[in-house]
């Protein structure tokens, strides 16, 4: 008895050297409660991305291992580099704009198509490297932060309500209240309501036992689908169909230049805006407003693109469904080598993993949603060159849908009224050239 516990201590003692757990004020068991509830959150990947980029005529059982190999490389090397609690799988947007922009609409193949996302990669390591990301990142001033943090806030929830079918399309006004008693939406109400409760008694975990209680409530109204088995041995051959099947050499054509700025663009600003948010909500961002290891992170993100595209899947990113798991307490990497293992293990837990429907993980969206927006209380309100740029980027993110597209305007916006208000030297020389370029991402790109 006494060698196991003297067994169990050596490993707590490892994991603490390694992750630094009570310099992050955690330990072993709250973090493993954030790896459970982040990959819960961000799961649907696993079966998502498959879906979206067979229609571009990639096989979908080689994407589904792609998917989770591009995963656990992209969230291991954020554990172990930098020591954040951040996941990273195939960016949603990006795997969109990739399969029916880049390949149904352009006509490129999908072997070209990942050999542009490769040296995407390559480019963002070397950018990371010389720490010209991480400038970027630690450039942007704490009001635009904050609404990115927001912003972000907003986005998960709208995604959230949507699952949920409690926001539906609506020609007339682009959305509308969908059937608040259709069975996605008292499914999504119900777990809701449990997190809510839970989360009020100080119960850690909340978010996670409001999946689960999502999940089997399902099974009452029909939107969880029966358990048909538990474990499916996966079929590595399947792989070798998208495995390393890139074509740089075709992705290096001159006119492939416009798709490329156009995943850089996207990818940078998508990955900036998640870092900073998800960080100012886990505390990690200085007096100054700036996160430290930023280049580490950017790293992190980049291996993940570059090993992803080699695997046979699109952009690899760091997930705002994060947040989940920092909201339960995640603070290290050990959050992340959870969500890792989880991954790996959904290979074989296939048919259970796959149970878990939209609509059960809507409640933790919407809940990570609420937490964030209480950043909105550090913009300074009384200064209208502040409040007018941290809202367009607050607001333009769930209304266009896009991370990047919110962070675009914030940069126009911000040296814009603070030049035109006598307060230009204020304003860091990058955030101007950054509006400049963001102008005319939306007129060419």
């Amino acid at each position: 008895m006494s060698d196991v516990r003297s067994e169990t201590e050596e490993n707590v003692g490892l994991l603490e050297r390694l992750f630094k757990l009570k310099e992050n004020n955690t330990d072993v068991k709250t973090e493993i409660l954030a790896g459970f509830t982040t990959f819960m959150t961000m799961g649907y990947i696993i079966f998502v991305n498959p879906g979206i980029l067979s229609d571009a005529g990639m096989p979908f059982n080689g994407v589904f291992i792609a998917t989770i190999a591009g995963a656990i490389l992209g969230t291991l090397s954020m554990a172990f580099i930098s020591n954040y609690p951040f996941a990273l799988a195939s960016g949603m947007g990006l795997n969109a704009f990739f399969a029916y922009s880049i390949v149904m609409n352009m006509g490129v193949s999908w072997q070209v198509a990942l050999g542009v996302i490769f040296l995407e990669g390559v480019i963002f390591m070397l950018l990371s490297v010389v720490k010209a990301r991480e400038m970027i990142v630690n450039a942007i001033p704490m009001g635009l932060k904050t609404g990115i943090s927001a912003g972000i806030g907003l986005f998960i929830a709208f995604i959230g309500l949507q699952n949920a079918e409690i926001v539906v399309n609506s020609d007339a006004t682009l959305v509308e209240m969908g059937n608040l008693f259709s069975g996605p939406a008292l499914v999504t109400m119900f777990g809701l309501a449990v997190i809510g409760i839970l989360h009020s008694k100080g119960v850690k975990g909340a978010l996670l036992w409001g999946i689960i209680a999502s999940t089997i409530f399902g099974w009452v109204n029909g939107v969880t689908p029966p358990l048909e088995g538990i474990i499916a041995m996966p079929k590595f051959s399947d792989w070798s169909t998208v495995l390393f099947k890139l074509d740089i050499k075709a992705a290096l054509d001159a006119s492939l230049v416009g798709v490329l700025l156009s995943f850089l663009f996207v990818d940078m600003f998508d990955t900036a805006g998640t870092l900073v948010g998800v960080s100012q909500q886990a505390g990690y961002l200085d007096e100054d407003g700036n996160l430290p290891k930023a280049n580490k992170a950017l790293l992190s993100d980049a291996i993940g693109t570059t090993g992803g595209a080699l695997f046979g899947t699109t952009t690899v990113t760091t997930y705002v469904e994060s947040a989940s798991g920092v909201a339960v307490g995640g603070r290290t990497g050990l959050t992340g080598v959870v969500v890792s293992a989880l991954f790996f293990l959904a290979l074989f837990f296939k048919p259970l993993i796959g149970i878990v429907p939209g609509a059960a993980t809507a409640p933790a969206l919407i809940a990570v949603g609420t937490m964030m927006m209480s950043n909105v209380t550090e913009i300074d309100w009384d200064d209208y060159t502040e409040v007018l740029p941290a809202f367009m980027t607050m607001v333009a993110m769930p209304l266009t849908y896009s991370i990047a597209n919110g962070i675009g305007l914030g940069f126009i916006f911000y040296p814009l009224v603070k030049l035109f208000t006598g307060k230009g030297r204020d304003v860091h020389w990058l955030i101007y050239l950054l509006g400049v370029l963001f102008v005319a991402k939306f007129i060419w790109l």
